[in-house]
């Protein structure tokens, strides 16, 4: 008798999971899709991204609506995503995404609790290698500046263009680069393994080819193979 409610029990306690399962599940697809929206319609700009940083840029992370309010109550955070370029030399297409978590820091969320699209462009292979390894500060493990935006690319200081980190954010139909100097970001192994259905490391996902691009990330990933296909700041080493 004892077993037989052993088992009835267990069954009720796996049936009451899987809709909170699913309904996370759901959650990590649409934030995927979200996040090759907010590209799109930021990258469609007329003064945006300059395409000349973009062309050089090894990974891309994006963040969408970023709420103020989560950070003045005690650091909350954002969820978004990011992929890189494949190869050796970051010169291929760019990979399956990892879900990656924004952290901590109120620099640059001045709009209220106005929702805020945030878009990263990592310059190089030892900021991308940093970022998909552990939590990294911005400004302190890895250097960022707020990005220039279109044809102001080319006279913007030797600092900005040097920074490991280019960030651009949207809010109120406002866009504009903005310093997140003192937030981390890191990936997000738990949504992770919610997306690809098993543990896996950031790493393996972006440099390793591990899974494929799923569903969910197709339009983020399409729209950056025909926005950006070729790397024209590939002197990078790859991650040791």
């Amino acid at each position: 008798m004892k077993k037989r409610f052993g088992v009835y029990f267990m069954g009720l306690l796996m049936a009451a999971s899987l809709p909170l399962s699913a309904a996370q599940d759901k959650k990590e697809t649409d934030r995927l899709q979200n996040c090759g929206t907010v590209l799109k319609e930021i990258l469609d700009i007329p003064d945006d991204i300059p395409q000349d940083l973009l062309d050089k840029a090894d990974c891309v992370i994006v963040y969408p609506s970023v709420l103020k309010a989560a950070f003045v109550i005690g650091g909350s955070y954002g969820r978004g995503a990011m992929t890189c370029r494949t190869g050796e030399h970051y010169t291929g297409p760019w990979s399956a995404p990892t879900m990656m978590a924004l952290e901590g820091g109120s620099v640059g969320f001045q709009l209220g609790g106005q929702a805020t699209d945030f878009v990263l462009l990592v310059m190089n292979g030892r900021g991308a290698h940093s970022i998909l390894n552990s939590k990294v500060k911005l400004g302190a493990d890895a250097s960022v500046a707020a990005g220039p935006k279109g044809r102001t690319a080319a006279a913007a200081t030797d600092v900005t263009l040097r920074a490991e980190v280019l960030s651009y954010s949207r809010s109120r139909g406002l866009f504009a680069g903005i310093s997140l100097e003192g937030s981390t970001v890191r990936p997000d192994n738990d949504a992770n393994e919610r997306i690809y259905g098993k543990k896996i490391e950031a790493e393996s996902i972006v440099f390793k080819g591990a899974v494929a691009v799923p569903p969910a990330a197709q339009r983020l990933v399409s729209y950056l193979n025909q926005k950006s296909p070729k790397n024209l700041g590939s002197d990078n080493p790859p991650p040791q």
